[in-house]
């Protein structure tokens, strides 16, 4: 691949307007075009950032190197089937797709395509997030609080896609174990869909994971707690600070110390890592951090937290 990686950015609405920006900053990269059903979006962007507007996404296929996706979920498969056929390198915004079935069929055509398929899972590129994983191991209990208040964007779908699915797939990521069992509760309070919603995931191993999710709550907070062998790790998404309290053993072999330890991380904007992290795969055949499986795994159990959640609802 040339040196300048050209890139297309297909949805210009709230978040793909920022991908938008970003790519027409990185260095390296050239922002060939950006495409949506709304004329006066993709003008209004194409203007600011000084690239091509398309009307139809499909016709950048042969003038860009890799896109990313950031359509509703429901139109995931068809907008990215002629760009992976094609051979384009893709970042798919979370989640991968509304069914499994359709899923399947996105992770089937990238492998074919054999290019660098990423899904959005933004928080993984938290910079607390990503030094908490390097340290965790064998995690036994695991806490997540992902609540905020109300806001209109995005309430077309539950919380559990909106926002849940993030945590779903840190645990995942972090416990690296089959699913022993879900149980899930929660239940709509300003929408049609469900707002609040409490998951507890059973792992093979006995790790298990409590996750809570909500976009009704009067404040924000965003924290993860992970408890394992001798340690315990706090991490704040917003400002990315992890602490970690560790059991020291003992020389006389008396009470080990409890050591606390405020880790100095350099807090970075998640989704200019998450973009700069997949051109440096499509710039040197690297495997992203979060796959296509990854992406899938995560929409799967998401939906098991649904079903369960459901039957909670019917009882």
């Amino acid at each position: 691949m040339s040196q300048t990686v050209r890139v297309g950015v297909v949805g210009v609405g709230y978040l793909g307007r920022i991908h938008a920006k970003i790519y027409a900053a990185m260095p390296g990269v050239e922002l060939v075009g950006v495409a949506d059903t709304d004329a006066a979006a993709r003008d209004a962007v194409a203007a600011q950032y000084g690239c091509k507007p398309f009307a139809r996404a499909e016709d950048m296929i042969g003038k860009v190197d890799a896109v990313s996706i950031v359509v509703p979920t429901v139109h995931h498969l068809e907008t990215a089937r002629p760009f992976l056929t094609a051979g384009v390198h893709m970042l798919m915004e979370k989640p991968l797709a509304p069914t499994l079935d359709e899923a399947r069929e996105l992770v089937a055509l990238a492998e074919r395509a054999d290019k660098v398929f990423q899904v959005g899972h933004l928080e993984r590129f938290n910079a607390g997030m990503m030094e908490l994983a390097r340290r965790v191991v064998a995690p036994r209990f695991i806490e997540v609080h992902r609540i905020g208040s109300f806001v209109e964007r995005a309430t077309d779908v539950d919380v559990v896609t909106d926002l849940m699915i993030h945590d779903i797939d840190i645990v995942l990521d972090l416990v690296r174990r089959p699913i022993r069992s879900v149980a899930a509760t929660g239940g709509p309070v300003m929408t049609d869909h469900v707002d609040i919603a409490n998951a507890r995931l059973e792992f093979e191993g006995g790790a298990v994971a409590n996750v809570t999710a909500s976009r009704v709550s009067t404040k924000k907070q965003r924290r993860i707690r992970v408890f394992a062998h001798n340690a315990y790790y706090a991490l704040d998404f917003v400002d990315q600070q992890v602490e970690v309290a560790e059991a020291i053993p003992s020389p006389g072999g008396g009470r080990p110390e409890i050591r606390i330890e405020k880790l100095a991380i350099e807090p970075k904007p998640p989704l200019d890592a998450e973009l700069a992290a997949f051109i440096e795969c499509v710039r040197t055949g690297a495997m992203p951090l979060v796959t296509g499986a990854a992406g899938l795994e995560a929409l799967r159990v998401a939906m098991l937290v649904k079903e369960r959640m459901h039957e909670c609802l019917k009882t």
